[in-house]
């Protein structure tokens, strides 16, 4: 049997994420593979679909609510490979008994506001022009696996270089 992988999205959700196949072809071979739209898990509105109000959203009772959501959800071990805001849900998710085996966030830059640790195995990702990505001591206090990507900016996730480079990861 294989592994179960959750992918959740960044806060576009399904409706930007066509970048996400790429990842999901890469890895359906060794993963059972979940794909959920964070703005489902948050129950955010979508009528105005711009950056600030789904990010306000989010930030009003949304993280909290997708991560309530993917908790009634998801009852076994898996593993999670999370975007932006994706992360900081499955993080929370994580404190709150969610049975991670291995956390993969890429960009999510929001943990800088977090002080607890999730138990599982962490691998964060940021860009390295990501304006919002946690300071190095947070990284360091932390002790925390991660890498920074050069000349990178927050949404590089999207790009099929990095999708071929994380998924190599995942697969060793």
């Amino acid at each position: 049997m294989k592994p179960r992988l959750i992918i959740l999205s960044d806060l576009w959700g399904k409706e930007k994420s066509d970048w996400v196949s790429g990842y999901v072809e890469l890895l359906k071979d060794k993963f059972e593979i979940q794909y959920y739209d964070c703005c489902e898990l948050g129950e955010i509105d979508k009528t105005y679909y711009t950056e600030e109000n789904l990010h306000s959203q989010f930030i009003n009772g949304g993280i909290e609510k997708g991560m309530e959501n993917l908790l009634k959800r998801e009852k076994n071990q898996i593993d999670i490979l999370a975007f932006s805001i994706g992360g900081t849900i499955a993080w929370k998710a994580a404190l709150k008994d969610l049975k991670v085996r291995n956390l993969l966030a890429v960009s999510s830059t929001r943990l800088r506001c977090e002080d607890k640790i999730p138990n599982g195995a962490i691998k964060l990702y940021y860009g390295e022009n990501d304006s919002n990505i946690p300071n190095k001591n947070w990284l360091q206090t932390h002790s925390i696996d991660f890498e920074i990507i050069k000349n990178k900016e927050h949404d590089f996730y999207t790009e099929k270089e990095f999708a071929d480079s994380i998924c190599a990861e995942i697969l060793k």
